[in-house]
This record gives structure tokens, sequence and C-alpha cells, in this order.
């Protein structure tokens, strides 16, 4: 129940202000954790970012005051953080799909979005599999860019399924996968095959709205890493999870799922705190070739 409390008082601060500026800081004060934790952690269970869900709250009541013909609507726009009438009115269209002018008329069809409030629900007759596991520090490299957590794109406006399919199709993916010598990692907990993860690379953060995105491969001695980026990676001890129920089983969870799962009824429940930066996605293959993801968070006992 604290963890319960701790995400609806962070709500309630999100409504209070939704008139003024909000302090994404005073969020995750609120709710116990880091910035960059608290939104991984809204946009996983609710699958929504934090950002858009603000956005939605506002034009919400904006549609609202709309409604009251004595409301100008230059007034309007400033009352919810728009500097401008021609921004506001386009991301009202957005989401009314009519202007901020035509919203006073009786009658139109506007779209509300609710005051988001976090309740227990009987969960975990499913069982979850994860392993714990301790690492040194090793290197990662490839292919980074920062990306937005408004959109999840970067600078560009791609978003990042977008650059997986883009660097298939120019040969960038296939070129990076050749830089792979030796062996992929020692334990084999990484596929060699495949040898490309991707990771939040949460170390070089410089502000609370961006981060750094990786598409790349572990670091072995003779790993051809010229023209990558390279990130360290500490000694850390690591909970993994993965979208395979079974290693024995073609049966698997859906990678969103899974996320949500471990961020709503796993750590809520744990007696350990995931840690921002160095988070992974690693694709894999099994022995009897049934492809898979594990997600590695880096851990430590709250």
């Amino acid at each position: 129940m604290d963890w319960l409390q701790r995400m609806n008082h962070a709500i309630d601060y999100i409504e209070e202000n939704l008139e003024s500026n909000i302090d994404y800081d005073q969020i995750a004060t609120i709710a116990l954790c880091s910035v960059y934790q608290f939104q991984r952690m809204f946009s996983f269970v609710l699958e929504v970012p934090l950002a858009e869900y603000i956005r939605r709250r506002r034009l919400t009541l904006a549609a609202l005051d709309l409604q009251n013909r004595q409301n100008k609507v230059t007034d309007v726009a400033l009352k919810y953080g728009y500097k401008t009438p021609e921004s506001f009115s386009r991301a009202f269209q957005n989401m009314h799909n009519l202007t901020p002018t035509s919203a006073r008329n009786t009658g139109c069809q506007l779209k509300a979005y609710p005051r988001l409030s976090f309740q227990l629900i009987l969960k975990g007759a499913v069982g979850m599999n994860y392993r714990i596991e301790k690492r040194d520090d090793f290197q990662v490299y490839g292919l980074e860019d920062i990306y937005n957590y408004d959109n999840i794109a970067n600078q560009q406006g791609v978003s990042i399924p977008e650059v997986w399919q883009n660097i298939d199709k120019n040969g960038e993916l296939d070129r990076l996968l050749q830089t792979v010598t030796g062996d992929w990692w020692r334990e084999g907990n990484f596929n060699k095959e495949l040898g490309a993860v991707f990771a939040f690379d949460s170390y070089k953060f410089t502000s609370n709205t961006t981060f750094p995105y990786l598409i790349g491969c572990y670091r072995s001695e003779n790993s051809k890493v010229n023209g990558y980026t390279i990130v360290d990676v500490p000694a850390s001890t690591w909970v993994i999870f993965s979208t395979l129920s079974d290693e024995n089983d073609s049966r698997s969870y859906d990678l969103s799922t899974l996320k949500n799962r471990i961020f709503s009824e796993w750590l809520q429940t744990s007696k350990l705190n995931i840690l921002d930066g160095g988070n992974f996605e690693m694709y894999c293959t099994n022995k009897d070739g049934y492809e898979y993801c594990e997600l590695w968070y880096r851990i430590e006992e709250k």
C-alpha cells in the first residue's frame, strides 16, 4: 500500500499544478525515486509517457474552460502553459480534432482523459522467472543517439523502432555485428549469433527530459570499436527477467507486458531497488532456436 500511496500523492501534485509549472524533481521526491525511474515506471505501467499524460490532462481541462464562452482562447492557452495561441491551437486540434473556437459550440464532440488513480489489484497468480547475478565492470559499444522522453524520438524526430528498422535496411546493423570477435560473453549469457543489445545509458544524463540510447555489443579484447560510442558499465548486481516462460518451453510473455509486471508487481513486493542506468534488453536464442528477450536491471537492496 505504501507504493500506491506514493504514486497517488505524485498524481495529486500533478493535478494541483496543471495550471502552473510542474517540477519533475518534486514528483520524484514524492514518489521516493529518481526522475528517470519515475518516468520509466509511469510509462511502463500506464503505457503513456508522463509528459503526454500531463498534456492530455491540461487539454481536457482547457476544453471545459472553453465551454464557458466568457473565457478567451488566449487566456486559456496561457493558463495551461502554452506560450502562443497558435501552439495551443495545434495541440488542441491534435487531441480534440477541432479548433479551440469550435469547442465553444453546443453539441461539439470533445475528448476527455480523466485523472489517473493507482488502486490495489490482486495479481501474481502467474509466476515470474528471474535470476540475480553479479558482474564485474565491462564495456559496451555501438550506435548511440539522444532521445526525448516526451515522444521517444531523436532530434530528427525518428523513433527507436524506426532507428532499428533503418539500420537494418542500410546495413549498419550487419556491420556492427561483424565487429564482434572472440567470445561474446564468457558465461554464454549473451547471444553470440545475434550480438546486438540496446542499453539505456543514464550515466551521461544531461536533463530530465532526454536519455541516451545505444544499440550495440559487449566489448571483448578483440572487438573492432573504431567509429562507435564506447560506454563503461560498472561492476553491479543484476536482476534478469526473460520473456521466455521456461527454457524448455516456447511460450513467452509480450515484452511490454513483462515490463509492466516488473514495475507494477515485482518491484513493489521485492526488497530491491532498480538503479538508474545501464539497463539492457538482450536478444537471445535458446538451444532449440527459439528467439526471446532478456531484461537486465542494475539493483541494490532497499
